[in-house]
């Protein structure tokens, strides 16, 4: 592989954005570009609307006219992306790509990561990242959703609370 994988913003036209997903997909399986382009989203939330007094939940696009690609540039990606009908180029100076940071793909919610939590509130758990690697806490809050969770550490004395990521602590046995 002459790179590696990471996430470029495609601009498409206004309500073009599945059209241009699905096309991009059968493109890349038709081609045999897997391992170069893997994964094609348009990101979505699901949104409660209420219409005449009843309520009904929507699926609606995080991103109106965007459309996100994980791949590896190469001049072949960028041409069979640019060439996807609906496709307007990519989102960057010159309309040359530049990829999204991995903070960047956090915070869109475009790559979500599951984090498994084998902690419940209660529970002794070890800090094993960050400037309190080694602390023995106490889990006070658990918050799955924003990836946090909230421990009570001992230092000089004093119950501190303290909050982290869920991949920075492990149950301590």
């Amino acid at each position: 592989m002459a790179g590696e994988l990471k996430w470029y913003v495609v601009h498409t036209y206004s309500g073009y954005e599945n059209k241009v997903k699905s096309n991009l997909e059968k493109t890349v399986e038709n081609r045999g570009l897997q391992d170069l382009i893997s994964d094609v989203r348009v990101p979505t939330e699901i949104v409660v609307e209420t219409v005449d007094g009843k309520q009904k939940e929507v699926e609606r696009k995080i991103f109106p006219g965007y459309v996100f690609v994980k791949m590896v540039y190469t001049d072949d990606t960028w041409h069979v992306v640019r060439n996807i009908r609906g496709c307007t180029g990519f989102v960057g100076p010159a309309s040359k790509p530049v990829p999204l940071s991995e903070e960047e793909v956090r915070k869109m919610g475009v790559e979500t990561r599951v984090v498994e939590v084998n902690y419940a509130v209660g529970d002794s758990v070890r800090i094993i990242d960050g400037p309190l690697d080694n602390f023995i806490g106490t889990v006070e809050t658990l918050n799955v959703e924003k990836n946090l969770v909230k421990v009570i550490v001992s230092m000089f004395g004093r119950e501190t609370p303290v909050e982290l990521e869920l991949t920075q602590v492990e149950l301590y046995e």
